[in-house]
């Protein structure tokens, strides 16, 4: 192998960076921005790199990286960026590998598929089902991590205990080497003659070591796997390739191994009185051939009711530590018999067999979201990796749970274990104080015993993470000096200049080096009050521990994060890129502008402010509060973009329009007043402009209570003559049947500015169906606004001034314990989150947050009511981002149910989201977020009845996009059907 140029030291690579851009084009990334998104991966580290290529193909690939050998810049490949030790990071240049994507091959025969390094794990599952194949391997992150990364990291997962670990299922690779050239590895070497050579000649000098250290048990992912170069093992380079952290080859494309898949699935349940205990349960369980054995804390539990409700965690047998036991057969009651004898066999002091495929898949989601929902102690201190993929031989596991569990004492650390107990490997994240003085060092003191805790075990400090720079120091309380020094001769024959992932398994990093989060860095407070993040900015932002599970398509599943990077697949689309930047804008020595700073407000422009991040991000990241905070402080009484006016004032001017509606919709529906008012007003010409209600709503129920009141007279006037005319023993009788009015429990509906100004429709359905419901309903004295607009827009001090006017007009409805009734989604979740967020001092605040309800959920608790009958409908519903990420949509999804409607829940966000949609500029992701889950579902739906859609945005992007679909709220669903009854109702008593 040619040996590279001299690497460049810092000021060095800068220069060969601008001579890579030279060579190759835009695709070299040098701007602080992009440099920053790739500075940090889901680990403790940061090392910002000097460049960023995003391979576009393998040939892009293959001469970026011949290019940088000539240059001596080193090279990182980086996949979904997943890597928890610290292995997708580093300081030449970071290759980003996703783009190569393609399944290229699946037989079902040989039951293989050859796919490239940036497929996601769950799409080639997608691909293979058809065939009843899977791949085996599974980790947490299997629906946006890659095959390249999985094969970099040796990843695991829950049902590596029956398929075995990547390194298992790996047949062959294309490979890049350090100097550009290519080879290709399977389980008898490589392409290359001398290659081949060299690697023998390295595993004969030291059999050994390679014999006696390497191998030992299957969870021993720490250091290189170079027991697979023995002779024994018959020289399978490609086996110790895997696991090699992008340190020895790059991967471009592999064939991997399938395996068929269970026809049916049940799960046991078990409890135990701690997490030891289940340990020490483990072993037996094994020897039953399930297909997973995953081990559950109670306090993992705890915090998953704490951010989600109790309704997302089913019913749990007794116990404080919990095995869940996945078997499988060939049939239902195949797999349920072999759950049943795993239960009878497990000494567990409670137990259940679960079948039902949704419960099933809310408990595996505990444990899949357990990295992000460990980034917090059951306490509420922020706790990081770093010592969170140990593994032991599994008879082992109780013993170390328990000297763990000391330890941990002694250094006074607190945390969430989980973790793959099938194969011994235990997964948790520790409160290390790493923005305290002298945080670093006390974690360095705790690691250094921890791992001398796990070798005393037998154990590995990686069981399937890497070692990456969280762990590569310590390989030395593993392994030997002679082991190490095998390890660096291996290194040496496939780097020789130590270009690849250099800092890591061979001449290490320090641990506590290049950490991302350190003392210095600044509490930040803002305009909202951060409750959960001790008022501080900086807490919230880094509440992203960077696992990308915004990467991942989660419509089908129901959720709606990250719209705008499924629209455009930019990691500084997605929610992870936007924390990213907004730590280094705070950091303020990379993104160096401030709230100012253009790569922060270019990554801010395209998120839609859905909040859908806040419900479906494990580690709880509302990136559209943190917009809010960024716009208020870049523009707080400064000159702001004209659609901070045109749209955040939108309930300003729609409340003078109204008052003219005819004038305005005119002259809004003139080509030329038109055009000109959306040029001037920053909105995309392609949309069209909302008209205004002839009548407002207010309007509309004054008329419909003043038509009651002179109704009410009459029939009381009649009722002052029927007496006159009537004996008096009649006349009592008569007014004893019709008797005072029973006093109606009283309701105020919360009357937004787009059902006052634009759907007026909607609160008059709303009325129908509250009144139906038994309830008397009630407006505030006078028109005001949630401030909605102005928070989306970042006006902050407005949006006070408008929560506080809302507040003093609801105060009467507060005092008396009135609920609030929303219709608009998107105001009611300030009504019940950002109005306590933005006035945390104000009692009112919290009072009106407690008693504002969704219609869905005041009919839901009503006594007495039952919905009408909708059985002949069958449609599609599209939640809104808002009410599915701070009210939910459960009580809607139950009432549709009880009323006997078959509806459809549509993951994913219209992509119209308020005002964003609407901008220029915006027009294209908007459509694109659209096709992601909407217009698609509405495309191939059978429908009976009209789209339901709550929120006026979702409607209107409905009526855009799919011009004939037909968008209704649920209150007029309802009111529609109990119109309908009535008419039936009628029609039978003429019949009659």
């Amino acid at each position: 192998m040619d040996k590279p140029n001299a690497p460049h030291g810092p000021g060095d690579a800068a220069g060969g960076a601008r001579r890579l851009r030279e060579l190759l084009g835009p695709s070299v990334r040098l701007d602080a921005g992009t440099r920053a998104l790739y500075s940090s991966d889901a680990s403790n580290y940061r090392v910002p790199p000097v460049a960023v290529v995003r391979a576009e193909s393998a040939a892009h690939a293959v001469d970026t990286v011949a290019h940088c050998h000539r240059l001596g810049l080193s090279v990182v490949a980086r996949g979904a960026g997943t890597s928890v030790a610290g292995n997708a990071i580093g300081p030449g240049v970071v290759l980003d590998l996703t783009a190569l994507d393609a399944v290229a091959e699946i037989d079902p025969e040989r039951r293989t598929a050859t796919v490239g390094a940036g497929t996601v794990q769950a799409r080639l599952q997608r691909e293979a089902a058809p065939h009843g194949l899977l791949l085996g391997p599974d980790p947490s992150t299997a629906d946006r991590c890659t095959i390249g990364g999985m094969i970099g990291n040796n990843a695991c997962g829950a049902h590596a205990v029956a398929w075995g670990n990547t390194r298992d299922n790996v047949v062959s690779a294309r490979l890049l080497l350090a100097d550009g050239r290519q080879v290709t590895a399977d389980q008898h070497g490589t392409s290359d003659a001398e290659l081949n050579t060299r690697l023998r000649q390295t595993a004969d000098a030291h059999l050994a070591v390679l014999r006696t250290e390497y191998g030992r048990f299957p969870r021993q992912a720490s250091g290189y796997a170079l027991d697979a170069l023995l002779p024994e093992r018959g020289f399978d380079v490609m086996s110790s390739l895997v696991g090699s952290e992008g340190t020895l080859a790059l991967v471009l494309d592999a064939t991997v191994r399938l395996v068929p898949g269970p026809a049916a699935r049940a799960l046991a349940v078990l409890g135990f009185p701690d997490m030891p205990s289940a340990a020490d349960a483990t072993p037996a369980l094994v020897a039953l051939g399930p297909l997973a054995v995953e081990g559950m804390d109670r306090r993992l539990v705890e915090v998953v009711v704490r951010r989600k409700g109790a309704a997302a965690v089913p019913a749990l047998p007794r116990g404080a530590g919990w095995l869940l036991v996945e078997t499988g057969g060939a049939s239902l009651a195949e797999a349920e018999h072999a759950a049943r004898a795993v239960l009878a066999a497990s000494g567990a002091v409670d137990g259940q067999v679960v079948t039902d495929p949704g419960r099933i898949a809310a408990l595996w989601r505990i444990r899949t979201d357990g990295v992000g929902l460990a980034g917090r102690t059951p306490g509420g201190a922020d706790a990081w990796p770093g010592w969170e993929d140990a593994a032991v031989p599994p008879e082992r596991l109780g013993a170390y749970l328990r000297d763990l569990d000391a330890l941990l004492g002694q250094h006074h650390y607190d945390g969430l274990l989980y973790g793959h107990f099938g194969d011994g490997c235990v997964h948790g994240r520790f409160d290390f104080g790493l923005r305290d003085e002298g945080g670093a060092a006390r974690m360095r003191a705790f690691l250094e015993d921890a791992a001398d805790l796990v070798a005393a075990h037998g154990g590995s400090m990686s069981g399937e993470h890497g070692d990456g720079r969280a762990r590569g120091e310590l390989l030395a309380r593993m392994y030997s000096p002679a082991a190490l020094g095998a390890a660096a001769a291996v290194k040496a024959v496939w780097d020789p200049g130590t270009l690849l992932n250099p800092g890591v398994l061979v001449d290490p990093a320090p641990l506590d080096a290049d950490l991302r989060v350190r003392p210095q860095l600044p509490v930040v407070t803002g305009a909202f009050a951060y409750p959960h993040d001790s008022g501080d900015l900086t807490r919230a932002v880094h509440r992203c521990v960077g696992v990308g599970k915004c990467r991942a398509d989660l419509t089908t599943s129901g959720g709606a994060m990250c719209p705008s990077y499924l629209a455009t697949g930019e990691e500084r689309h997605s929610t992870r890129g936007r924390a990213r930047l907004l730590q280094e804008m705070i950091r303020g020595d990379l993104v160096d502008g401030g709230w100012a700073d253009p790569a922060v407000h270019e990554a801010l422009d395209l998120c839609l402010s859905c909040k859908a991040c806040s419900s479906d991000c494990p580690a709880g990241v509302d990136m559209a509060t943190y917009k809010a905070e960024v716009l208020h402080q870049r523009y707080r009484r400064r000159l702001r973009p004209v659609t901070h006016y045109s749209l955040g004032w939108l309930p300003r001017t729609a409340g003078l329009a109204t008052r003219l509606a005819g004038v305005s919709n005119a002259l809004l529906g003139n080509r030329w007043v038109g055009a000109l008012v959306k040029r001037l007003g920053g909105i995309d010409g392609r949309r069209g402009l909302p008209r205004f209600a002839r009548r407002t709503f207010r309007a509309s129920f004054r008329d419909a209570r003043d038509a009651r009141d002179a109704r009410d007279a009459r029939a009381d006037r009649a009722d002052r003559a029927d007496r006159d005319a009537r004996a008096d023993r009649d006349a009592r009788a008569d007014r004893a049947d019709r008797g005072p009015r029973p006093s109606r429990p009283r309701v105020l509906l919360w009357v937004d500015s787009f059902t006052q100004s634009f759907s007026p429709e909607v609160g008059t359905a709303a009325v129908r169906v509250l009144e139906q419901a038994g309830y008397a309903v009630e407006l505030t004295g006078r028109q005001v606004c949630c401030g909605l607009t102005w928070i989306s827009t970042g006006q902050l001090d407005g949006a006070r001034r408008q929560l506080r006017r809302t507040y003093t007009a609801l105060e009467p409805a507060v005092a008396d314990g009135v609920p609030i009734v929303g219709l608009e989604p998107s105001c009611t979740s300030v009504l019940r989150r950002d109005g306590v967020e933005l006035l945390p001092d104000d009692p009112r605040a919290r009072r009106v947050a407690d008693l504002t309800v969704t219609l869905a959920e005041l009919l839901s608790r009503t006594p007495g009511w039952s919905p009408p009958d909708l059985s002949g409908v069958r449609t599609v519903a599209q939640p809104h981002c808002h009410q599915r990420a701070v009210m939910g949509w459960r009580a809607d999804e139950e009432l549709l149910r009880t009323a006997g409607a078959d509806v459809t829940a549509v993951g994913g966000c219209c992509g119209l989201a308020g005002n964003f949609g609407v901008e220029r500029g915006h027009y294209d992701v908007s459509v694109a977020v659209a096709r992601t889950a909407l217009l698609p579902a509405l495309e191939t739906a059978e429908r009976t009845g009209p789209v339901l859609a709550d929120g006026f945005s979702c409607r209107t992007q409905i009526d855009d996009l799919a011009a004939g679909a037909g968008a209704v709220h649920l209150a007029q669903l309802l009111a529609s059907a109990l119109d309908a009854s009535d008419g039936r109702a009628v029609k039978d008593g003429d019949d009659g």
